[in-house]
């Protein structure tokens, strides 16, 4: 047992070594990759991940030294490779305890091999972060190059698309217009709770005021973007933005949209928005119980969306980092999309499912509060804002209620302003709609427009028909429905459901209704 324990603390001490020795030298003789297993899962799989990292490296060998500039394809390597020797890092001190038991050949066969993987991995930091460190030096000297003139706050809050796009030309293009790319619309499965509990787009804050229906212990400020108010949030170490939300039920959603302003390849990689749910009002994370999901705006590689969970002061089972390549959709407005189903967490960032984890939540009944928190932009560079919050009560399933109803009512089904034209994020209840519709050919439906009162009679009830005939066409058009099944009507502002001069009020008299005929 004493020989056991002392072997073990050797190994231990050599696999931290590992991560915190600085090397003075570069390595050119490829290192042999071991050909057999050991037969010990943990270690095999640290011997041969340890390998696949050193292999993605080993190509780019002495472009520290000579100086040779890296392609971008290269760059998101090399930055994918540090991401992995984090979390090799984390499962080291893990390998020893299943020595334990193993006869003395296995262990010196084990230890053999796991040096070997422990030199592959010193070359592979040493070698990935000079290449990165010396890219990015040389980047941010022909940015200072060819920053001779500084743009005004307006012009820069403004940057269109196109030119985020320039700036980033390793990005793959998107469409301009996603409501064109069908097949994705069709499977987009989000459903917005059914009953509002808040909402917000600070169209009752005056420019350069910290909102009314927030808190924060730092800074922000409500700002003006074409025609639009915005939140926004100011980076910085411990600074959180609540939204004045007192106690969440167990199944509801969460969406909001993103804005920023100046992010570019020059983005640090540890650039991040989280949003976290908390067990208490304060300016932490929370004091027993809370929850984090942080999403990267790094430009120059493909970062992670990590998901961590904190229960009962004693940590959590979810320590993850899921690959997503968000980097154009942070640049174009993107749409946040969280439902919270008891102990489910799901997270869409646009059309695209991210996160999907059944049990993230272990303790129900807790995590009452959303706080927001971004750290590690450049301050008064690179600006994120946020606007119309919107947080509902969930945990009906429209199909059902509408097989025993005959009759249901949403304000899920998102319209631009003044437009018939349905936001991408809306297609999850359409989706519904359309199942209940294949599910039983003989149903046929009514789809009712309705608006809030801003505006005049006459548009408003245009506009409510428009809407209601948009839904009908995505029925058609998306999902296949049969257009003989379905009619549709406006009724404008006629039938208010909820107080007009009030935010909410009018969020909640914006919908849909949906009637068996």
């Amino acid at each position: 047992m004493t020989e056991n324990l002392a072997f073990k603390k050797m190994l231990l001490t050599s696999l931290v070594f590992v991560f915190f020795i600085p090397l003075s030298y570069a390595q050119t003789k490829k290192i042999k990759r071991p050909r057999s297993s050991v037969g010990i899962s943990s270690v095999d799989n640290f011997v041969r991940e340890s390998f696949d990292l050193y292999d993605k490296v080993y190509k780019y060998d002495g472009y520290a030294e000579a100086g040779t500039p890296l392609e971008d394809e290269d760059i998101d390597t090399l930055e994918e490779a540090l991401d992995d020797v984090t979390v090799l890092s984390e499962s080291a001190p893990d390998i020893i305890s299943d020595l334990d038991g193993q006869n003395v050949l296995k262990q010196g066969k084990a230890t053999l091999q796991i040096n070997k993987a422990k030199k592959a991995l010193k070359y592979s930091v040493k070698t990935a972060k000079e290449l990165l460190l010396g890219e990015r030096k040389r980047k941010e000297e022909e940015s200072e190059d060819n920053d001779s003139s500084s743009e005004s706050d307006d012009d820069n809050i403004n940057k269109t698309s196109s030119e985020n796009s320039e700036e980033n030309e390793d990005i793959p293009e998107v469409p301009k217009n996603v409501s064109d790319d069908l097949e994705i619309l069709s499977k987009y499965d989000f459903v917005p709770g059914d009953k509002l509990l808040f909402f917000d787009d600070f169209s009752q804050d005056f420019i350069g005021d910290f909102p009314s229906k927030w808190n924060t212990n730092g800074s922000g400020e409500t700002v003006k973007v074409k025609g639009q108010n915005w939140l926004e949030l100011k980076s910085g170490y411990g600074l959180y933005f609540i939204p004045d939300i007192e106690q969440l039920p167990e199944d509801y959603t969460i969406e909001f949209d993103i804005l920023t302003s100046g992010i570019s390849k020059q983005t640090s990689s540890t650039a991040r928005l989280s949003i976290f749910l908390s067990d208490n009002l304060k300016f932490d994370r929370g004091e027993e119980h809370y929850t984090e999901i942080s999403l990267p705006f790094g430009q120059f590689g493909v970062f992670n969306i990590r998901a961590s969970n904190y229960f009962n002061r004693g940590g959590g089972d979810i320590n993850s980092q899921i690959k997503a390549d968000i980097r154009t959709a942070v640049l174009n407005q993107p749409h946040v999309a969280i439902s919270v189903t008891k102990k489910r967490f799901r997270l869409w960032v646009n059309e695209v499912k991210y996160v999907d984890i059944p049990r993230f939540i272990e303790v129900q009944n807790v995590l009452n509060h959303i706080k927001f928190h971004i750290n590690n932009f450049k301050d008064n560079e690179e600006r994120v804002f946020i606007s119309n919050l919107k947080v509902a009560e969930g945990g009906v399933d429209l199909r059902r209620k509408l097989l025993a109803e005959g009759k249901i009512s949403t304000n899920g089904i998102l319209f631009d302003s003044g437009s018939s034209d349905i936001q991408a994020q809306s297609y999850g209840i359409i989706r519904q709609i359309s199942q209940v519709l294949l599910q039983d050919e003989t149903i046929k439906l009514k789809i009712v427009g309705h608006t809030d009162s801003d505006g005049g009679d006459d548009i408003n009830m245009k506009l409510s028909k428009s809407r209601a005939e948009a839904v009908r066409q995505a029925l058609v058009t998306v999902y296949k429905i049969n257009a003989n099944r379905l009619t549709s009507e406006g009724k404008g502002e006629t039938d208010p459901v909820a107080d007009n001069s009030t935010i909410a009020g009018k969020a909640q008299n914006r919908r849909v209704e949906f009637i068996k005929q």
